[in-house]
């Protein structure tokens, strides 16, 4: 992760536009989500403060390769999304990702995460369901990254993967009543 310094003319003061910490991701296939668990997601951001929900849908290839399984093409998933956004309360804060869609390919969690990471105010929170996080938790690079990033689960696991198990220190689950 690379820092880059910044000049600023003297007696610059930051300004009040950054509001909040942090970036919450929604990494998912957005397929079957309903407008209710975007909203859940859209109040997991307010709630707990973050600067950024951004939405990440997959592209085809990764969902093919990670769950072996056929979804709707990547544009109609997309438009589901802006349409959700248009007109939401929190627009201004809420971004739909499209670098997966520009690729146009498989693309690692590990690249995601490193574009992410990038691109997005820090730490970075990535809002994942209990099928996605097993997933992630299965890859080699699950151990260096769940250092870098936090986990939050949109429902408990019922079998979390060993690795999911062993590092439950660095994720939580979303309350029902929230």
């Amino acid at each position: 992760m690379e820092r880059s310094v910044q000049k600023v003319p003297f007696g610059h003061v930051e300004s009040d536009t950054y509001s909040g910490k942090g970036t919450l991701v929604y990494y998912d296939m957005f397929q079957d989500v309903s407008d209710l668990e975007l909203e859940r997601a859209a109040e997991q951001a307010k709630t707990r403060g973050f600067a950024k929900l951004v939405l990440y849908p997959l592209h085809e290839e990764t969902i093919r390769r990670m769950w072996k399984r056929m979804v709707d093409p990547y544009y109609k998933r997309e438009d589901r999304l802006f349409e959700w956004r248009r007109g939401h309360e929190d627009e201004a804060k809420i971004t739909i990702e499209n670098w997966e869609g520009k690729r146009k390919k498989y693309t690692p969690i590990e690249a995601a995460l490193r574009h992410l990471a990038e691109k997005y105010p820090q730490p970075l929170f990535l809002y994942l369901s209990p099928e996605t996080a097993n997933a992630f938790a299965s890859f080699s690079s699950f151990e260096e990254w769940i250092g870098k990033v936090r986990l939050i689960l949109n429902e408990p696991p019922k079998e979390p993967h060993p690795k999911l198990a062993e590092y439950r220190h660095r994720w939580d689950v979303v309350l029902e009543n929230s």
